[in-house]
């Protein structure tokens, strides 16, 4: 093909460009080729733009960023059934295996060899043209926006978060954070029936549009140097103190969505006996976890990584129904050309800034 695919591409750590690379074309029957419309900013973009790493998926070669992203299908392969040419689509960013045990189970979320975009080494959305699976590529309906379907992915993640802590209708729900995923696990909460959701943010701006957009409230810690000087007991007393605002013996479910330490220590001390904890946020890979508080309250601990089979089509129509308005939390868009631009704002971490979206390559 003569047409031109250009492309933001993560040269190696803390250096991007742009580049003209080919076309991609399909690589069987049943994948499709999207034309790229819109693509959100994610946390884990910028880790690799400036650490080169995530865990053990390690930044080796050059990669195309994003992961986030809807479009028009443009190519579809023979044996494709779900969509057409012309659809316009939400993409789910990971194929995994399908034949491992737990590809079969449907956690596909667990697949060793899954194929996520914009993970080492696999390049990712922030192109003209991207291939994928068809059958991971979902229809969005006429009313929904290509920013809304580019923003069923951390819907999505909210989702499944959501589903590990097997929430329930009439639960009390504490969520550490009020960035994009705790705003979004907040909205998943409200709309599957919790009877109270808490959010637990040092930002005041934050907190606000949290409280506006789902949350029945939003607990704001304040330094108090009269405290325990002890990180542990200090965490101890920042759960106990949030308990006692809201007059609660305990949180039937915590969400941890932002990987701070002290959040994860006071999150087991605010949850209640046999409560469940989900720990999604990821920041310092070891930390000094209350081991012998989650044991006495005989608490759930869990983990949550992206989604497995159900979360995207159940993203979709939280979305499609308005129950979660993902495109509330854009603060920020930008053109293509802008992405380097894009990627800065997010680096800074500003909080007036939830998220960052990228127009697409113009047909």
């Amino acid at each position: 093909m003569s047409e031109i695919n250009p492309a933001f591409v993560l040269q190696e750590v803390k250096k991007v460009s742009f580049e003209s690379r080919p076309v991609p074309q399909l690589r069987d029957d049943y994948h499709v080729r999207v034309h790229i419309e819109q693509t959100g900013i994610c946390g884990s973009d910028v880790h690799y733009w400036q650490r080169g790493r995530i865990g053990d998926f390690i930044l080796k070669s050059p990669i195309i960023l994003g992961h986030e992203s809807s479009g028009t299908v443009v190519e579809v392969g023979n044996k494709v059934k779900n969509v057409i040419v012309g659809d316009r689509v939400a993409i789910e960013p990971g194929v995994p295996c399908r034949h491992c045990d737990y590809c079969r189970s449907g956690m596909y979320n667990l697949c060793e060899d899954t194929i996520f975009a914009a993970t080492p080494p696999w390049d990712g959305t922030l192109q003209k043209y991207y291939v994928v699976a068809g059958d991971y590529t979902y229809p969005i309906p006429d009313h929904m926006s290509m920013e809304d379907g580019a923003l069923v992915e951390p819907v999505a993640v909210a989702v499944q978060i959501c589903k590990v802590a097997n929430l329930k209708g009439g639960q009390t729900v504490l969520v550490f954070g009020c960035g994009p995923i705790g705003i979004l696990c907040q909205a998943v909460a409200k709309a599957y029936g919790a009877s109270k959701v808490i959010g637990v943010d040092i930002s005041e701006a934050r907190a606000k549009f949290a409280k506006e957009f789902a949350a029945d409230d939003v607990y704001i810690p304040k330094r108090d140097d009269s405290g325990p000087t002890d990180p542990v007991e200090a965490a101890r007393a920042l759960g106990e103190k949030i308990l006692e605002t809201y007059e609660l013996d305990g949180a039937d479910i915590v969400l941890e969505c932002t990987g701070v330490e002290s959040c994860i220590q006071a999150g087991i001390f605010a949850a209640k006996r046999g409560g469940t904890f989900v720990q999604a946020g990821m920041g310092k890979e070891n930390v000094v976890f209350p081991i012998t508080t989650a044991c006495i309250r005989a608490l759930t601990i869990k983990g949550s990584i992206r989604y497995q089979s159900g979360c995207y089509p159940e993203a979709i129509k939280l979305v499609a129904s308005g129950k979660v308005n993902p495109r509330r939390l854009i603060t920020h868009r930008f053109k293509f050309e802008e992405a380097e631009e894009a990627f800065e704002i997010v680096k800074k971490a500003e909080e007036n800034t939830l998220k960052v979206v990228i127009q697409g390559v113009k047909a």
